[in-house]
C-alpha cells in the first residue's frame, strides 16, 4: 500500500503529465478530395395534368393518360422497380372574380384539375431521348428535372475520400518541411460533409421535348469529400 506522502506525489506526476500532454505542440489541416464519374442513369420527372369540369371526368382523362404512359415506359424496358409515383392531387379551379364587382360572394367552382407525377429511373441513358419523346407523346404534359446519376457513386466516393487524406498528408509535409520539424502521431480524422455536384437539367415544359428525339448531355459528376486531421509534432 502507498503511503500518503507516495500516493499525494504519484497523484501529481500523473496531473502533470496530462498537462503536458494537452500542451503537445500540433497542426491541424483540412483538404479535400474529389474523384469523378461518367453518368450511367438519370432520374426524370414527368407528370400528367389534366382538367375538366367535374372530379370523376377529370381523373378518368388523367387515369387513361397515366395508363398509357405507364405501359409504354415498359415497353422501353423500364423496370417496375424503376417506376414510382411522385405526386398525386386533385384541386378545384375557382372562377376569378373582378375586383371591380361591388358585391363580394364567394367564388364557384368551375373545374378541377388533377394532377399525377411518376419519376422514372433510366438505366439506359441511349434511350432517354426517345423515352421522353414518347412520354410526351402520350400525354405527359409537365416535365421537371433530369438528374444524372452512376451505379458507381459509392467507389467515386471511396476514390475522393483516399483523396482528401492523400492530400491532408501532402499539406501537412508541405508544411512542416518548411518550418523544419516533423510530423508525429495523428490524433484526430473526422470527414467533415460529402458533396456530389451531379449534372442537373433544371424544370422545363413537357412541350420543349416535343422534337424528333431530344437531344441530351449528361456531362461528368463530381464526388467531393472534406476531411479534418490532427497531427502531434515534434521539433
Amino acid at each position: 500500500m502507498l503511503r500518503p506522502l507516495a500516493l499525494a506525489a504519484a497523484l501529481t506526476l500523473t496531473t502533470a503529465t496530462a498537462a503536458l500532454a494537452d500542451n503537445v505542440p500540433s497542426l491541424s489541416l483540412q483538404a479535400t478530395g474529389t474523384a469523378t464519374r461518367t453518368p450511367d442513369m438519370a432520374s426524370v420527372q414527368l407528370s400528367v395534368v389534366r382538367e375538366a369540369k367535374t372530379a370523376s371526368e377529370a381523373l378518368r382523362q388523367n387515369s387513361s393518360a397515366m395508363a398509357s404512359v405507364l405501359k409504354e415506359m415498359k415497353a422501353q424496358g423500364i423496370e417496375d422497380r424503376d417506376l414510382r409515383t411522385s405526386n398525386f392531387n386533385i384541386r378545384p379551379i375557382y372562377e376569378q372574380i373582378k375586383k371591380s364587382q361591388r358585391q363580394p360572394r364567394t367564388p364557384r367552382i368551375i373545374a378541377y384539375q388533377v394532377t399525377n407525377g411518376l419519376s422514372v429511373r433510366v438505366r439506359n441513358l441511349d434511350a432517354l431521348g426517345s423515352i421522353l419523346d414518347r412520354a410526351v407523346s402520350l400525354g405527359v404534359n409537365s416535365g421537371g428535372g433530369i438528374s444524372f446519376g452512376s451505379s458507381q457513386a459509392d467507389e467515386a466516393i471511396k476514390e475522393a475520400r483516399a483523396n482528401a487524406v492523400k492530400a491532408a498528408l501532402e499539406k501537412a509535409q508541405t508544411i512542416v518541411d518548411a518550418a523544419n520539424i516533423s510530423l508525429g502521431r495523428i490524433t484526430n480524422i473526422s470527414e467533415n460533409g460529402l458533396q456530389y455536384g451531379g449534372h442537373k437539367l433544371e424544370r422545363a415544359r413537357a412541350q420543349s421535348f416535343q422534337d424528333e428525339e431530344v437531344p441530351i448531355a449528361s456531362g461528368e459528376n463530381t464526388y467531393s469529400v472534406n476531411v479534418n486531421v490532427q497531427w502531434e509534432i515534434t521539433q
